[in-house]
């Protein structure tokens, strides 16, 4: 029997983690706050309620955010949560329609770190425009 990821993570089951969750990992993409309101499953959620959620589950690693270009958070599901957001893995942000794609898995750029730092985290965002804003000669 598959184990509950919210029960996992230390997470009560509430209709709202729920549909959340559900929605995310059915993403092929990360979407922003305003995104997830607009899906039907999600229509019924006030803001305060679904920035907490998002904010449980980000928390939990049942749920990863971006943050774009344009200062908006973006959420999906964790690195492998699904076939579209490998492991190890950077996202595409289009600068004109402003959407966000996690690209497949590839060797992340290696990076010289100053003198006795340490690295916490890794992020890669690549940005430019999406192979539709191209073809419709959308500015970035």
């Amino acid at each position: 029997m598959p184990t509950d990821p919210l029960r996992a993570a230390g997470l009560r089951r509430t209709p709202a983690r729920l549909a959340v969750l559900a929605q995310i990992e059915q993403q092929a993409r990360p979407l922003a706050h305003a995104e997830l309101l607009a899906l039907p499953d999600l229509a019924q959620l006030d803001d305060i309620t679904l920035y907490r959620t998002l904010a449980a589950l980000v928390e939990a690693g049942l749920a990863h955010r971006v943050l774009g270009t344009d200062g908006v958070w973006r959420y999906g599901a964790p690195p492998g949560g699904h076939p579209g957001c490998p492991g190890n893995h950077a996202h595409f942000f289009c600068s004109a329609c402003r959407a966000m794609a996690c690209l497949p898995e590839q060797p992340i750029p290696r990076i010289t770190l100053p003198p006795g730092a340490a690295v916490d985290g890794r992020h890669l965002l690549v940005f430019g425009r999406c192979a539709p804003c191209v073809a419709a000669g959308s500015a970035p």
